[in-house]
């Protein structure tokens, strides 16, 4: 795959939930390149998951209508922001291909694709859909699909990372243990089954997301029992948006607390932001302080969606000047992961 090697040069830059669905990503047919300018060169080295795992520095990333499509849409963030961000966050369904055309546009643009990758079909039933119930999925029922994804993945080479089934330990998703007919323990064998496919099609180029939501809205459900194990996991994740709170800490810490107990992976923030009020302004700027003090927290992803292109609210901090303000600021003092090219 030919990647512009300008553009992967060391980078100076680096939510409630959108709950009941994904919002609608607008991606365009297969075989279109990026927006924007920028050439393919043929001649950039492939590089491996462990140097992008490896990389030095946190991870901003960027989930927003366009992505990783939009040159013009992350230009334009990236302008509020004041630094580019190295990680593109982007929706696919099990009706839907990969498509080796969306990781050439995230590295293009200096950024490490991020695939979240959902088990179902969409559509108005978005809590209960028999048809991608885990016990189908574990009885390799979806594995022609799997294999020819799995397959794909490997053949473009560049690394991805894949954040499977996110925030399984709600009650929103068909792949919750309490949607779809599924029990108790079919998420893990679910997990580990779709881990395993790739590893025999030799997609080893994955870096592994587990990405469970904070605990705030489901409490007594067992994140330990949900976690397939650091054999099956790269990074840990955790989704979580501020409607009240005034720090990270707040927001965060109980849910962290909880998946230190049983594994010490890498945690990325993998959906974040901040609902308008009050709390808002502090509650940016005491981010990247709490990133700043948390070694094994690597970054973070905003969710920069509004209520039109399918988020539960405004949760955009580009739209508000103090928020512009807050974030510039607070990003400027964190050293950002390159890209490795």
């Amino acid at each position: 795959m030919g990647v512009n090697t300008l553009v992967l040069l060391l980078l100076s830059g680096w939510v409630v939930h959108h709950s009941l669905g994904t919002p609608p990503t607008s991606v365009p047919p297969a075989g279109t390149s990026v927006t924007g300018d920028g050439s393919a060169d043929g001649a950039t080295r492939v590089p491996t998951k462990q140097e992008v795992m490896s990389a030095k520095g946190y991870r901003f990333g960027l989930s927003a209508p366009q992505v990783p499509w939009s040159k013009a849409e992350i230009d334009a963030v990236a302008a509020k922001a004041g630094v580019r961000p190295n990680l593109l966050q982007y929706f696919v369904k099990w009706t839907e291909e990969f498509r080796p055309d969306a990781v050439d546009a995230a590295y293009r643009q200096g950024a490490v694709p991020v695939v979240s990758w959902e088990p179902w079909s969409g559509g108005k039933d978005r809590v209960n859909q028999p048809d991608y119930a885990l016990r189908r999925i574990i009885a390799g029922e979806h594995d022609e699909y799997l294999v020819r994804f799995a397959t794909a993945v490997r053949d473009q080479r560049w690394p991805v990372a894949l954040r499977f089934a996110h925030e399984m330990n709600g009650n929103w998703y068909p792949w919750s243990e309490k949607r779809s007919g599924n029990r108790p323990g079919e998420y893990v064998k679910a997990w580990r089954h779709v881990h395993d496919v790739f590893s025999k099609v030799g997609a080893t180029n994955v870096i592994w997301i587990w990405s469970p939501n904070i605990i705030r809205p489901v409490p007594n459900v067992s994140l330990k029992a949900l976690y397939p194990g650091d054999k099956y996991v790269d990074w840990i994740g955790m989704v979580g948006y501020s409607t009240s709170e005034r720090t990270a800490a707040a927001l965060f810490e109980p849910t962290l607390r909880k998946l230190r107990a049983f594994t010490d992976r890498p945690l990325l923030i993998t959906e974040t932001a901040s609902e308008p009020g009050s709390f808002r302004l502090p509650w940016i700027r005491d981010l990247f302080v709490w990133l700043a003090d948390r070694t094994d927290v690597i970054g973070f992803v905003w969710f920069e969606y509004d209520q039109v292109d399918g988020g539960s609210g405004d949760w955009r901090f580009t739209t508000d000047a103090t928020a512009v303000e807050a974030f510039r600021t607070g990003i400027a003092k964190l050293p950002l992961a390159p890209t490795p090219s």
